[in-house]
């Protein structure tokens, strides 16, 4: 027969598991009501902002490639940017075998450019930059308030960071991936990681944002890690170094000035 001590230890064992129980079941409802009450559109919006410049930026990008089919490479990229017009420009300083070879944003065009043709090839900002996993659309101003929608969102962590998880949905066919996840910390609304999308959710990639060099209210990704989700050890790696948001000439934004430089 079971002792009035054992039955006593059972019952308080039993009370102990119902009040951990009821801790975490309000720690849920909490939580679910902090997730639910949040503007999640408005977190989108001030993600936007805080990585978007009102001045003109500049820096140097080196762009390391790893890839276990083509092999390992890397470029050395002098980028131009102007996110009011959405504008940028890249030109490839390294290898010497691509020198003068430029990309131009102008508005939604964009156009490469080869100085041994002497030609200007239009293109699109879905495509991958310089065969790496980084696309075009990854270097301009940040447009996820006006190109996709939240569907759902939880709060999380990610390493030591508080983080909110949302889950986006595209607006519009012009975007890169239709459907993203992502990973936006709660203290400054600074993206952290990101997992791409295709029409039929399939995960094609997933991007990383370790660090940030700030100016003013705005901030840029220092280093961005893209890692291929359909080819295993396929990744690339971007960091910013000579950060400037010295003004700009206006004729850096044009086809001319790309042709000039290159004489």
């Amino acid at each position: 027969m079971m002792s009035y001590q054992n039955i006593v230890k059972q019952n308080i064992v039993k009370q102990n598991i119902v009040k951990i129980l009821s801790g975490l079941g309000l720690i849920f409802s909490l939580t679910l009501a902090s997730a639910q009450n949040q503007d999640f559109e408005e977190i989108l919006k001030i993600l936007d902002n805080r990585s978007n410049f009102q001045t003109d930026l500049s820096a140097t990008m080196t762009l390391s490639r790893t890839d276990p089919e083509a092999g390992d490479d890397s470029r050395t990229v002098q980028m131009f940017r102007r996110d009011d017009d959405n504008l940028f420009l890249f030109l490839i300083e390294k290898p010497e075998t691509q020198l003068g070879q430029g990309y131009l944003r102008v508005n939604d065009g964009l156009w490469f450019y080869d100085p041994e043709s002497r030609q200007f090839t239009f293109t699109s900002l879905s495509e991958s930059f310089e065969g790496s996993d980084a696309r075009n659309r990854d270097f301009g101003a940040s447009s996820l308030a006006e190109d996709y929608r939240v569907t759902s969102g939880t709060e999380g962590t990610l390493g030591n960071f508080d983080v909110w998880i949302l889950e986006l949905e595209a607006t519009n066919s012009e975007v890169t991936y239709p459907f993203r996840k992502i990973w936006v910390t709660k203290e400054n609304s600074l993206l952290l990681k990101s997992e791409d999308y295709s029409l039929t959710k399939r995960l094609l990639r997933t991007s990383f944002f370790p660090s940030y060099a700030k100016s003013g209210e705005s901030f840029i990704a220092n280093k961005m890690i893209f890692v291929d989700a359909l080819v295993e050890n396929k990744s690339t790696t971007i960091t910013l170094t000579d950060i400037s948001t010295a003004t700009i000439p206006d004729n850096v934004f044009t086809k001319a000035y790309v042709e000039r430089v290159n004489r």
